[in-house]
């Protein structure tokens, strides 16, 4: 595998030149989480381990499970922990992410859970002809329902699970929450610019949270003269 080592605040990481490389989503979905404590945390479809890694500075004293299915990115997470020396506090585990609510192994054992999980249907948009992209983008290997029931399975009482999704199947992420007695909290949008259409949602939920829904301010990418939004800029700085 061919790869590139690119650096993101403080973290390093190996990416494949061809397959997947993390986008801004894991940028906005580790600024999203907003647990004053946590002490531990599972990122579900890990990729190379971005958001695990980012969310481990963030919150120096929690133990971080990078839960991933595809060989090509499991060997790169693993590389890219013992790369940031984060051995002490990153493991990764190979994992179908459907299984895991039929498993008691990580049952109950989590704080926190985050995903930035594949957003299109199979039959939505061009699949990619790249195997590894195609399965991070496309619900090739896990559905939404299948992500959410999962994540209810890994979380204790009152643990929050954050992830970003697609804004036009946020009716359907209701639903799918709720099914699963995750009770959604909190929701931020994100746009290019305020003049533009959200292109992305973020959403926290609770395992058994009481109902009261907050919606936090636009989240703009770009100001309307093209440059970085101070927010944005914000997220590449190190903390």
């Amino acid at each position: 595998m061919e790869v590139t080592l690119d650096t993101i605040r403080d973290i390093k990481i190996y990416q494949s030149t061809t397959g997947y490389r993390f986008s801004v989503d894991s940028l906005l979905l580790s600024d999203f989480v907003s647990l004053r404590k946590v002490g531990s945390i599972a990122d579900l479809g890990a990729g190379g381990g971005i958001i695990g890694f980012l969310l481990a500075r963030k919150y120096p004293g929690a133990e971080i499970t990078l839960f991933e299915l595809q060989e090509s990115l499991l060997a790169l997470a693993e590389k890219n922990v013992v790369l940031n020396k984060l051995e002490n506090s990153v493991s990764v585990e190979k994992c179908d992410i459907r299984t895991l609510c039929h498993s008691d192994r990580f049952a109950g054992s989590f704080d926190l859970v985050v995903s930035n999980p594949p957003f299109r249907r199979p039959e939505s948009g061009r699949t990619n002809r790249e195997e590894e992209k195609a399965i991070a983008r496309h619900e090739i290997k896990l559905n939404l329902c299948e992500l959410v029931e999962a994540s209810a399975s890994l979380l204790r009482s009152k643990g929050r699970f954050c992830f970003i999704h697609h804004p036009d199947r946020l009716t359907e992420i209701m639903d799918s929450l709720r099914k699963s007695s995750l009770e959604p909290k909190r929701i931020r949008f994100v746009h290019s610019s305020l003049a533009s259409r959200a292109k992305m949602v973020m959403i926290e939920a609770v395992r058994i949270g009481n109902p009261g829904l907050k919606i936090d301010k636009p989240f703009c990418i770009y100001n309307m003269d093209g440059n970085y939004t101070d927010e944005m800029s914000t997220l590449y700085k190190n903390p």
